[in-house]
């Protein structure tokens, strides 16, 4: 597992990491530190929750964790990963507190996203406003860097990462930090944390400094992606003629292999393209023409561009 850089180690979290106890809102001096991490208002909705408003299940959880973190049945995990790792024990407490306490937040904004937009990108934009992920990039962000000289992205599973990984690139979950929270389930319920994951992926782009990877083994336009990594990384490539995009259609065989689909519809090793357009083109066409139906491992990629392509008016 990479270590941290040291700059990032050396990293120091300003003031004490706000105190709770099971069952009740913070005291007064851990309210104030609160205040100064997330906001009057993420405190608010805080508060509310620890004292019993909101929903049954996976968010109930969420918030007896958030108001105990250490009660949390990961905690151990975390904590002996995050020394591992490299990182302070200041950080791994404050890391800690945040990720919970954005997982109890998350529930009220998936709900105002639902409510107040129809877009999608919107929806996932207010999604990703949680005040407690976003105070965890700023305290972590140093040990989003990546250990090898270039960055992966990707879409379609997360074989597509390990795949990505095994040619020599750094994917998010393999920086130091993104190596640690992508062995925890931290809650049953997906989407309190899928925003997590969206906030520190648009953070990790930002620290591309050379070619960018991107492996697709299933094109959706809505796509986290698709529709908010490359935009982002069109702004760096903007200030940073060094960074480009490189593009990997992915096709899954049978045995679960993961290949790459060549310019003659071939599968190989490695295959790029300079272009998202080439790229989909060639893993599209490869579905259309070649993809065995009896090959359960890559239907559903199928199933997505025939269902595509037909949304579009044209024949699969």
């Amino acid at each position: 597992m990479p270590e941290a850089p040291a700059a990032a180690r050396r990293r120091q979290i300003p003031g004490p990491a706000p105190q709770f106890t099971a069952g009740r809102a913070p005291h007064a001096a851990g309210l104030a530190a609160l205040q100064r991490t997330v906001g009057n208002a993420a405190v608010t909705r805080y508060v509310q929750r620890v004292q019993g408003q909101g929903g049954p299940g996976a968010r109930e959880e969420a918030r007896r964790h958030a108001a105990d973190p250490t009660t949390h049945g990961e905690w151990d995990t975390f904590r002996d990963m995050m020394d591992k790792v490299g990182f302070p024990q200041d950080v791994t407490d404050a890391a800690w507190q945040l990720i919970l306490g954005g997982i109890a937040e998350q529930g009220q904004l998936n709900d105002e996203a639902l409510a107040m937009f129809t877009e999608r990108q919107e929806q996932r934009d207010h999604r990703a406003s949680n005040s407690w992920y976003q105070e965890l990039v700023r305290l972590i962000g140093d040990y989003l860097e990546i250990d090898r000289p270039t960055m992966a992205l990707w879409s379609g599973g997360i074989d597509t990462s390990v795949h990505a990984r095994s040619k020599g690139h750094t994917p998010l979950e393999s920086t130091p930090f993104g190596s640690v929270v992508n062995e925890l389930q931290l809650t049953m319920d997906w989407m309190l944390k899928t925003p997590m994951w969206n906030v520190l992926s648009k953070a990790f782009v930002t620290r591309a400094r050379g070619p960018v990877h991107i492996f697709l083994r299933a094109y959706n336009p809505d796509s986290v992606l698709i529709a908010q990594e490359v935009p982002q990384l069109r702004v760096v490539m903007a200030l940073n003629p060094a960074v480009e995009l490189v593009w990997h259609p992915v096709y899954t065989t049978a045995d679960g292999q993961l290949m790459e689909v060549t310019k003659d519809l071939e599968l190989a090793s490695d295959a790029t393209y300079r272009t998202r357009d080439l790229c989909v083109r060639a893993l599209y066409d490869y579905l259309r023409l070649k993809h065995d139906q009896a090959n359960s491992r890559s239907e559903r990629a199928n199933a997505e561009m025939g269902a595509r392509l037909a949304s579009n008016g044209n024949q699969p």
